[in-house]
């Protein structure tokens, strides 16, 4: 396995949950951070907690869906830091509403953080990995970027994108010795279900304060134990990152009945 001591890694969304977690092992793995997030004050928190490691960390406010800012916050890591290897593209939003009443807003800012953010996160930084020829590029998609459910149609939308962006720029890679990798968290202990917009739950009623216990009673896994995957897989260069035995086993649900495991999930669910 690689090491990633003395790199830079980049991080979206570092602020809280899985972006958070993962700033604070790649520091203690030896990496330099550049660490973005639309909250500045979480920043600015996790580089006073991370400054006792000793490496160069900067922080930049950065509204991922501002496709003009993020170009900008690239060309200011590389100045910064004067390179960059590793990028995670891990901000992200979550709305729960029915397609027939979601409004074009909400799909247009759910798609925004999520799936544009991505792109601009990828785009803005691949020149840099192409001319050095090395790197990662990580996106964070979600088990919902394989199987989907009722009232997660724009969730579902975004991290679908989000997987088959990857998997096509990945094969367009295939050539250099940049990998690109996706990644699907199952249920993550953070808080996007908090800061969700919620209208409508998976049975066509939602309480958000009831929504959010439910999910933190489905959630099994750490923001550190999916860093730690994350990380192992990067190093061992695998393209497809699945998160939890919650993401392995529906993942492999879907695998084996395609078009069947809609009716199996909602019979789940009915007993939940």
């Amino acid at each position: 396995m690689q090491t990633l001591a003395g790199k830079v890694a980049v991080i979206t969304g570092a602020g809280s949950g899985i972006g958070r977690a993962l700033a604070q092992l790649l520091a203690e793995e030896g990496c330099d951070l550049a660490l973005a997030d639309i909250n500045g004050a979480n920043l600015q928190s996790i580089a006073d907690e991370l400054s006792r490691h000793g490496r160069r960390i900067s922080c930049h406010a950065l509204d991922v869906a501002d496709r003009a800012a993020v170009y900008a916050f690239a060309d200011d890591v590389l100045h910064q830091h004067g390179s960059a290897y590793l990028i995670i593209n891990n901000a992200g939003v979550a709305v729960s509403q029915r397609i027939a009443e979601l409004s074009y807003s909400d799909f247009e800012w759910i798609m925004g953080i999520n799936f544009w953010g991505v792109v601009h996160g990828t785009k803005a930084f691949l020149p840099h990995l192409l001319q050095n020829n090395a790197g990662h590029i990580v996106n964070v998609s979600s088990i919902f970027g394989i199987i989907s459910l009722p009232s997660q149609g724009a969730y579902n939308a975004s991290k679908f994108a989000v997987r088959g962006f990857t998997e096509a720029l990945r094969q367009e890679l295939c050539s250099s010795k940049v990998v690109a990798c996706c990644v699907h968290p199952g249920g993550i202990k953070t808080n996007i279900a908090r800061a969700a917009r919620f209208y409508q739950g998976i049975n066509g009623q939602c309480d958000a304060d009831r929504a959010a216990a439910d999910f933190d009673k489905l959630a099994r896994t750490t923001p550190e134990q999916a860093a730690r995957v994350i990380v192992d897989g990067i190093k061992a260069k695998h393209p497809r990152i699945l998160i939890g035995n919650d993401a392995r086993l529906l993942d492999w649900i879907q695998r084996l009945l395609p078009a069947a495991y809609p009716k199996l999930l909602a019979k789940l669910l009915q007993k939940k």
